[in-house]
């Protein structure tokens, strides 16, 4: 998946500038025509000079570089551009004379760019009337590759502070803290069209999970859960469905988790189009079976297998961890529920399980939400008895939101979150590229949890599912 940000109003422009360079930038065939090839080597020779520093090393970027001194140039031939547009005649044009407005000299401005803070002579019309669009009035910075910058590393975990040091001290661009939320709050649209976007009919497999991030919410800092559904097609395909956080009442102090929230959750999934799921994977959230239930009934709620392993383990020593999670293997690997019931009862019989009886309650309170995955064969059980598919995108976004203090609101949350799947799409999406291009093989690696990548083994499963669901896959 890829996304582009482009600034409102500049695509005409954009193409206005195009259309008129492409004698200048295209040779035969609109084929592109590299900029080195369009440059004297004594104007080369001159920027190379002009872009050293006191010890002879280049200076690309920050004030007075070349990048800096080519970014001037192009943006200020763009505004002379802009202008000739708005007039309506060229400089020095005898069509102008009486037209009621002319060119009335420049106006100094600095502005932030990607490579630094570059110093620009803007021109002016005598009417006042001249609003240039690639730099606005009153706007310190020219979007495009700052803006994009900035996005990226919001999407790589950097916190507001530390992208405006990396800017001053890498680019010499200030930036005011307040401008990297407004930068990156651009893609909030992008955010909510992804969170309403339709969705399939129908998906075989739903994983739910959680990460905790502290938001302010009601004037308090608090932990609070933020949901991310995956959901596996009938393709094999995975997909993030959705990212949600419970609101929290007035009158309380913790998320307003539990039937009410859940529910809301599964009817946003119906009206995005959402009409049957098979098998719905996730811990032992408060109230979601119910809700599942509510907007699917014929869903089997299944209950993660790793996260009863590890609830089992807290009241066990950690001498004795190693010896109990032993016995508790016989249980999720029996070959039928009623094999994991006796091994259930052994563990209990057994000297450890005597000791601690708590481990054995986490396995008889989960127990109809346990047994389901027992009745497929291996190759299904290991799709379906964890949610390992989700807490690996989970591992990946913890990275991204530990730098944070807390987060201003939730919307704030699900705006990083986005930011960083489509940030791991995207690296992992290179990674495959690459290895394609050196193996010359199109599927060379596991699937990974990425947008539309491929569940291993999915053949296999599908048709186990379809024998136990019949005719509910379509």
């Amino acid at each position: 998946m890829s996304v582009t940000y482009q600034e409102p109003g500049l695509a005409g422009l954009g193409q206005d500038r195009e259309a008129g360079a492409a004698g200048a930038g295209t040779g035969a065939g609109g084929v592109r025509v590299p900029l080195r090839e369009l440059m004297e080597d004594r104007l080369l020779d001159a920027l190379l000079e002009r872009s050293r520093d006191e010890a002879g090393g280049l200076r690309l970027t920050g004030e007075g570089s070349m990048l800096g001194e080519l970014v001037k140039a192009v943006l200020e031939r763009a505004l002379e551009a802009e202008l000739t547009a708005h007039l309506g005649y060229a400089k020095n044009d005898p069509a102008g004379h009486g037209s009621g407005n002319s060119r009335n000299g420049v106006i100094g401005k600095t502005v932030q760019t990607g490579v630094g803070p570059v110093a620009l002579e803007v021109p002016r019309d005598r009417a006042g009337s001249f609003e240039p669009v690639l730099v606005p009035k009153r706007s310190g910075r020219v979007s495009g590759g700052l803006d994009d910058m900035v996005i990226s590393l919001y999407a790589h975990g950097m916190s507001v502070r530390d992208i405006v040091h990396h800017l001053r001290q890498v680019y010499g661009t200030d930036l005011s803290a307040g401008s990297v939320p407004r930068i990156t709050d651009a893609v909030l649209e992008e955010v909510r069209a992804w969170q309403d976007r339709p969705l399939e009919a129908v998906y075989p497999v739903v994983f739910l999970d959680a990460i905790v991030v502290k938001v302010r919410d009601n004037h308090v800092v608090q932990n609070k859960p933020a949901y991310i559904a995956l959901g596996v097609d009938c393709d094999g395909e995975k997909h993030v469905l959705g990212i949600w956080l419970a609101k929290t009442p007035l009158e309380s102090a913790a998320a307003g988790e539990g039937a009410r929230f859940w529910a809301s959750v599964t009817a946003g999934l119906r009206n995005r189009g959402v009409r049957d799921i098979l098998v719905a994977c996730c811990d032992g959230l408060a109230g979601f079976e119910d809700a599942i239930h509510a907007a699917f009934p014929g869903a089997t709620v299944q209950r993660c297998v790793v996260h009863l392993i590890r609830n089992s383990l807290r009241p066990v020593a950690r001498r004795e961890a190693a010896a109990v999670a032993a016995q508790l293997r016989d249980i999720y690997t029996a070959p039928g529920e009623d094999a994991a019931l006796e091994a259930l009862a052994a563990f209990a019989a057994s000297p450890l399980g005597q000791k601690y009886p708590q481990a054995v309650k986490v396995w008889e309170d989960a127990w109809d939400a346990f047994t389901p995955f027992l009745a497929f064969s291996p190759p299904v059980r290991r799709l379906l008895y964890t949610t390992n598919s989700i807490e690996s995108l989970n591992y990946q976004l913890r990275k991204v939101t530990k730098a944070r203090g807390h987060f201003p609101g939730d919307d704030a949350v699900v705006k990083l979150l986005w930011l960083a799947i489509i940030n791991i799409e995207d690296k992992r999406a290179r990674e495959r590229a690459a290895r394609r291009a050196d193996t010359g093989k199109r599927s060379d690696q596991p699937a990974r949890l990425i947008e539309g990548q491929r569940v291993t083994g999915w053949r296999e499963a599908l048709t186990e599912l379809d024998v136990a669901y019949p005719g509910r896959i379509r």
